[in-house]
């Protein structure tokens, strides 16, 4: 079974859709999107979750995964496809 892919973003993050899009290149079909921008107290709780201020933040299952550029960091080593296969 695929890991639950879970996303901090905002409406208007040219990285979060560039993360988005590289997931769904990868075979993601359902990413669970936490949007920010409409709930102020989810920033808190991302802030509190990742120790990080900006969007994208990535969950691939139980794993932080960071941002978009640690996104494409992963991907390019090899790591992203055995995390999403779980």
């Amino acid at each position: 079974m695929p890991a639950l892919v879970t996303m901090y973003t905002t409406q208007v993050c040219p990285f979060c859709i560039r993360a988005k899009q590289l997931l769904k290149a990868r075979g993601v079909e359902s990413i669970e999107e936490i949007r920010i921008d409409l709930d102020p107290a989810q920033r808190d709780a991302m802030m509190a979750r990742t120790g990080r201020r900006t969007v994208p933040q990535i969950y691939i299952g139980d794993t932080h995964v960071g941002g978009c550029d640690d996104l494409v960091a992963l991907d390019q080593r090899g790591g992203l496809l055995p995390l999403l296969q779980g």
